[in-house]
């Protein structure tokens, strides 16, 4: 492997220098405008200790190389470089990040699931990775991409989801599956209504699916005398989501929720108003 250079090191000294040489020629604002401008042109500027720029110094590298050098520069506490990560990016998820991803954890995993992005070659592993870890965040991070291939990841998240494994994260996914499916509508009404502690986030789900098969139950619960501000919400947009309308005045006067939210608002300034100022 090729020896690992720390690029952003290099580009801070050469900025410094910059900043030396044109002292007084800019404002605060100007440079954190000029500064990333800086690091893209050094991308492409040829350092003569290496022969060749940092952009070109990485395309010239295979998969295997890139991946080693991310681990690398992980393992040495040397900073990852924008020019390495937009070369790996650039590989479409190679096969040698999905290795990394298997076989690591913490900072490094995260940062190889970001490069991965929404590539649905890496959606296995987000699978396994949602089920195994436990930094919550990651978890979200996972989920994200996977929602946004709910229909490939569909059959593997309804097994899952039967075993018990990470339920409210499977209903997630599938409830952003775009093709109708009968025991998916069926898995997230039926949560919904056997839920009655989290009743608005299982009507999200019901919103997020778009199956207007759904509008019975939640005009149901909706319109019970025991729903609170925060489900009634939640419900009126999930019903309005699936085309449906709730229009019965309901008094949420005593409602805890509505009280709590109706004090912050008043509390809240207000800067809409065209009001003069000695500023």
């Amino acid at each position: 492997m090729k020896r690992l250079i720390d690029f952003d090191e290099l580009f801070d000294r050469k900025l410094s220098e910059y900043m030396e040489e044109h002292a007084g020629e800019y404002t605060e604002k100007q440079w954190e405008d000029l500064i990333p401008r800086l690091y893209r042109k050094f991308g492409d500027t040829t350092i003569k200790s290496i022969g060749t720029t940092p952009k070109g110094y990485y395309s010239s590298m295979t998969d295997e190389e890139l991946v080693e050098a991310l681990k690398e520069h992980h393992k040495a506490g040397i900073a990852v470089s924008d020019f390495l990560c937009r070369e790996i990016e650039s590989r479409g998820c190679p096969d040698a990040l999905l290795e990394l991803m298997k076989g690591t954890d913490g900072e490094l995993l995260t940062l190889s699931v970001n490069l991965a992005g929404s590539s649905r070659k890496a959606l296995p592993v987000y699978l396994d990775i949602l089920t195994s870890t436990d930094d919550e965040e990651l978890k979200d991070t996972v989920t994200e991409y996977l929602k946004g291939n709910a229909d490939a990841v569909k059959d593997r998240a309804l097994a899952l989801y039967r075993e018990g494994v990470e339920r409210e994260y499977m209903l997630e996914i599938l409830s952003r599956c775009k093709q109708r499916d009968d025991e998916v509508f069926n898995i997230l009404l039926n949560e919904f209504r056997t839920a009655p502690d989290d009743i608005p986030m299982h009507a999200s789900y019901l919103a997020s699916y778009g199956d207007d098969r759904a509008l019975p139950a939640l005009l149901d619960y909706i319109d019970r005398d025991e729903t609170n501000y925060l489900e009634y919400q939640e419900l009126k947009y999930a019903i309005e989501a699936l085309g449906g309308e709730y229009t019965k005045v309901r008094d949420f006067s005593n409602d805890p929720y509505f009280q709590e939210i109706s004090a912050q608002s008043q509390i809240m300034p207000d800067f809409t108003t065209d009001k003069k100022t000695d500023a």
